[in-house]
Protein backbone atom coordinates (compact mmCIF):
# COMPACT_ATOMS: atom_id res chain seq x y z
CA UNK A 1 0.00 0.00 0.00
CA UNK A 2 1.39 3.47 -0.91
CA UNK A 3 0.94 6.51 1.52
CA UNK A 4 -2.23 7.55 0.12
CA UNK A 5 -4.28 5.29 -1.34
CA UNK A 6 -7.36 5.46 -3.17
CA UNK A 7 -9.80 2.99 -1.49
CA UNK A 8 -13.78 3.43 -3.29
CA UNK A 9 -14.41 6.56 -2.62
CA UNK A 10 -12.79 6.40 0.32
CA UNK A 11 -8.84 6.95 1.05
CA UNK A 12 -6.61 4.96 3.23
CA UNK A 13 -3.53 7.23 4.72
CA UNK A 14 -0.92 4.65 6.49
CA UNK A 15 0.70 6.89 8.65
CA UNK A 16 3.32 6.81 11.59
CA UNK A 17 2.05 9.14 14.80
CA UNK A 18 4.26 10.71 17.09
CA UNK A 19 2.19 12.06 20.26
CA UNK A 20 3.37 13.99 22.83
CA UNK A 21 5.38 16.49 20.35
CA UNK A 22 5.17 20.15 21.04
CA UNK A 23 2.71 21.32 17.79
CA UNK A 24 0.84 19.15 15.59
CA UNK A 25 2.03 18.71 11.66
CA UNK A 26 2.89 16.90 9.13
CA UNK A 27 6.37 15.86 9.74
CA UNK A 28 7.35 14.61 6.10
CA UNK A 29 7.70 10.79 4.80
CA UNK A 30 9.13 7.80 7.03
CA UNK A 31 9.09 4.85 4.53
CA UNK A 32 5.74 4.22 3.16
CA UNK A 33 3.85 6.58 5.62
CA UNK A 34 3.21 9.55 6.67
CA UNK A 35 4.76 11.11 9.93
CA UNK A 36 2.32 13.00 11.52
CA UNK A 37 3.13 14.62 15.05
CA UNK A 38 0.41 15.41 17.39
CA UNK A 39 0.92 17.67 20.92
CA UNK A 40 -2.09 15.16 22.17
CA UNK A 41 -0.17 12.08 24.76
CA UNK A 42 -1.01 8.92 23.70
CA UNK A 43 -3.52 7.99 26.66
CA UNK A 44 -7.28 7.09 26.15
CA UNK A 45 -7.23 7.96 22.77
CA UNK A 46 -6.45 11.45 23.33
CA UNK A 47 -3.60 11.03 20.49
CA UNK A 48 -6.13 9.47 17.58
CA UNK A 49 -8.90 11.66 18.36
CA UNK A 50 -6.47 15.08 17.86
CA UNK A 51 -4.78 13.11 14.55
CA UNK A 52 -8.81 12.80 13.31
CA UNK A 53 -9.69 16.05 13.82
CA UNK A 54 -6.35 17.44 12.79
CA UNK A 55 -6.79 15.75 9.37
CA UNK A 56 -10.30 16.60 9.09
CA UNK A 57 -9.36 20.57 9.48
CA UNK A 58 -6.47 20.37 6.96
CA UNK A 59 -9.15 18.27 4.52
CA UNK A 60 -11.72 20.73 5.25
CA UNK A 61 -14.16 17.84 6.04
CA UNK A 62 -15.75 17.17 9.18
CA UNK A 63 -13.84 14.73 12.01
CA UNK A 64 -16.89 12.09 11.79
CA UNK A 65 -15.29 11.54 8.13
CA UNK A 66 -12.06 10.76 9.35
CA UNK A 67 -11.70 7.73 11.42
CA UNK A 68 -8.64 5.00 12.73
CA UNK A 69 -8.83 2.29 10.82
CA UNK A 70 -6.33 0.33 12.65
CA UNK A 71 -3.24 0.67 14.99
CA UNK A 72 -6.03 2.02 17.59
CA UNK A 73 -3.15 1.51 20.17
CA UNK A 74 -0.14 1.38 18.07
CA UNK A 75 1.97 4.47 16.58
CA UNK A 76 1.63 2.85 13.16
CA UNK A 77 -1.99 3.66 11.76
CA UNK A 78 -4.60 3.26 8.82
CA UNK A 79 -6.32 6.46 8.55
CA UNK A 80 -9.55 6.08 6.82
CA UNK A 81 -11.06 9.73 5.05
CA UNK A 82 -14.64 9.34 3.46
CA UNK A 83 -15.60 10.99 0.78
CA UNK A 84 -12.39 12.30 -0.76
CA UNK A 85 -9.62 11.46 -3.32
CA UNK A 86 -6.06 10.81 -2.87
CA UNK A 87 -4.92 14.04 -4.85
CA UNK A 88 -7.07 16.20 -2.56
CA UNK A 89 -5.59 14.57 0.72
CA UNK A 90 -1.43 14.87 -1.06
CA UNK A 91 -2.66 18.35 -1.84
CA UNK A 92 -3.87 19.64 1.80
CA UNK A 93 -1.57 17.31 3.89
CA UNK A 94 1.71 19.18 1.56
CA UNK A 95 2.08 15.72 -0.10
CA UNK A 96 2.04 16.28 -3.59
CA UNK A 97 4.81 13.69 -4.78
CA UNK A 98 3.99 10.55 -2.53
Amino acid sequence: MAAIDQHGKDVLIAVKVVPGSSRTRVAGMIGQRVKIAVSAPPEKGKANDALAKYIAGLCGLRTREVTVESGLTAPLKTIRVKGSTADQIRTALGLLGN
